[in-house]
């Protein structure tokens, strides 16, 4: 997901896929610690995903204490 993408979402749908992103990211580590994790380069690219999603997040509350 790009940073476009993301700046289009409001703030509690942001938390949401933050969430979705952590989990995702619990269950790949899982699957790497029993052997199972088929691609393992999924692991970096949902922890940049996680990067973009703090970073909007972290935009529109500076942008909020601004106004």
């Amino acid at each position: 997901m790009t940073a476009a993408e993301l700046k289009k979402l409001s703030v509690d749908e942001l938390n949401e896929k933050l969430g979705d992103l952590k989990e995702e990211l619990f269950n790949l580590r899982f699957q790497l610690a029993i052997n199972q994790l088929e691609n393992p380069m999924r692991i970096s690219a949902v922890k940049k995903d996680i990067a973009r999603v703090s970073t909007v997040l972290r935009q529109f509350e500076l942008e909020n204490t601004k106004a």
